[in-house]
């Protein structure tokens, strides 16, 4: 039987592994948007396009299974969330629509102009959200003005500071990187291999910004390395996200591009294990007083009964989610070819 303390850990867990699912799935579809306007052609843009268009909506469920769990899970930060950072998440919103109406909207009419302001609207759109999920967390580990009452104090502006800028840059570093690889994978002949130049340029691009971030966050934010610190064997993940990464280019070099992706989508999950790590138990910490205001998976869970009931709801949720995931992947594996019925 599970104890009732426990539940709130196991719903921590579970944000956890939807928020990690959400960005590897989604994040390549956000990196194919980045990287859309470099096409030279428009049959190359709807290559694209066609190259996540049957599993970028599927992929966006894992989002709303994050805010689903901590709207049941933890109230109140999803209550601090959703209005401290109501601006920061209309902006994302704003870009998750723009982006799904320039999907569906770009080839209802072949106009040259029609195209292509919604190939402009889907990359701005992707940039944004990319940007915005960093942004957000940057903030999360910087940590933001929670007042007593867990209420959000301070203004928009504060979101905009040096170090959530920078982990918005990595977000979209990493995202264009994983995906440039995942278009070489769904590409053939010579629009493939100069996709395998972009991927030797955003691979640079990313270890670049990688870098910086990790010093800055070693030297500016103490609270995410103290738990290593104190138990040096919490390092092994830092060493197998760098392992991860490092993988990635000598796979890619081999012409093994699979292999490469699931090296980019485990890097991708190590680095939020690492932010788990320096952050844990908070959820949102409180600049004004982080010892007491801010909201911990402990003191902003709901009842053990609702979390309990919750957790039936999503043993039954969560492998039909899988299973449709599984199925879509697998009915639309293999490289793109442009039909009648294409995007």
């Amino acid at each position: 039987m599970i104890g009732e303390s426990n539940y709130a850990l196991i719903w921590y867990l579970i944000v956890g592994v939807a928020a990690i699912m959400y960005v590897i799935l989604d994040g390549f579809d956000l990196g194919v948007g980045m990287l859309h306007p470099f096409a030279k052609k428009d049959q190359e843009r709807r290559i694209f396009l066609n190259a996540i268009g049957p599993v970028w909506d599927g992929n966006e469920v894992w989002l709303v299974i994050v805010g689903g769990a901590l709207f049941a899970g933890f109230p109140d930060v999803y209550a601090a969330l959703f209005s401290g950072f109501y601006n920061l998440c209309m902006l994302l919103l704003c870009g998750l629509i723009f982006r799904a109406v320039a999907i569906e909207f770009r080839s209802k009419r072949p106009s040259k102009q029609w195209r292509s302001t919604w190939d402009w609207v889907f990359s701005i759109s992707s940039y944004i959200i990319a940007f915005g999920i960093g942004l957000a967390l940057g903030n999360m580990i910087e940590g933001v003005p929670l007042n007593e009452h867990k209420d959000f104090v301070g203004s928009f502006s504060l979101f905009f500071r040096p170090y959530p800028i920078l982990i918005g840059f990595l977000s979209c570093a990493l995202l264009m990187m994983h995906g440039a690889i995942f278009l070489c994978m769904k590409t053939e002949h010579s629009l493939h291999e100069r996709l395998r130049s972009w991927v030797n340029r955003t691979v640079v691009l990313f270890i670049i910004v990688y870098v910086i971030a990790t010093i800055v966050t070693w030297m500016q934010m103490p609270h995410m390395v103290a738990k290593m610190m104190l138990q040096p064997y919490l390092l092994v993940f830092g060493l197998l996200a760098i392992l991860s990464f490092l993988n990635v280019p000598r796979e890619f070099s081999l012409k093994r591009d699979f292999r490469a992706f699931v090296y980019s989508s485990m890097g991708i999950m190590f680095l939020f294990i690492l932010y788990g790590i320096g952050t844990f138990p908070t959820l949102i910490r409180s600049t004004l007083n982080g010892e007491n205001y801010s909201l911990t998976f402990y003191n902003s869970a709901s009842s053990p009964l609702t979390l309990k009931i919750l957790l039936v709801i999503v043993a039954i949720g969560v492998p039909l989610v899988l299973a449709y995931g599984f199925y879509i992947y697998r009915v639309f594996k293999g490289k793109v070819k442009i039909g009648p019925s294409s995007y």
